[in-house]
């Protein structure tokens, strides 16, 4: 499951679609809003993204890393819009035969959505607002 939505998922739905009997492990990762950034207060965070461009992305980061680390699925689903501390925002589950590989690959799939997928982040602050990356307004 590769989703991109402005609406809230279910992590007992995201485990459902991504378990299978063959699996001994299933390892998620969830993101959340943070209410403190570099000891600024978080009013909220907004998403946008490039939708066909990162699900794309995000099919190729799947696909790799059951090729990789030999893992049975991968879902992910990120998150768009304006969210609030304490909200979701991103879920990764990751099946294998064994916990050493569905570590491996939920790694793996966090870290590459980070630097590939065509997703932005905007954080709003008390006193500013910035898109994380543009590291003159950081």
């Amino acid at each position: 499951m590769i989703k991109i939505s402005d609406d809230d998922f279910s992590i007992d739905e995201v485990m459902l679609n991504t378990r299978r009997p063959s699996m001994g492990a299933v390892v998620m990762f969830l993101g959340t809003v943070r209410d403190m950034t570099k000891g600024n207060q978080v009013e909220k965070l907004e998403f946008e993204a490039d939708y066909d461009l990162a699900v794309k992305e995000l099919e190729q980061i799947r696909q790799e890393a059951i090729d990789q680390f030999e893992v049975t699925d991968v879902s992910i689903i990120h998150r768009t819009g304006e969210l609030q501390p304490g909200e979701n925002i991103v879920i990764i589950a990751v099946g294998a035969a064994h916990r050493n590989q569905a570590f491996k690959g939920c790694r793996y799939a966090i870290d590459e959505l980070k630097k590939r997928a065509m997703i932005w982040k905007k954080e709003i602050l008390k006193d500013r607002s910035y898109w994380v990356g543009d590291q003159s307004n950081e």
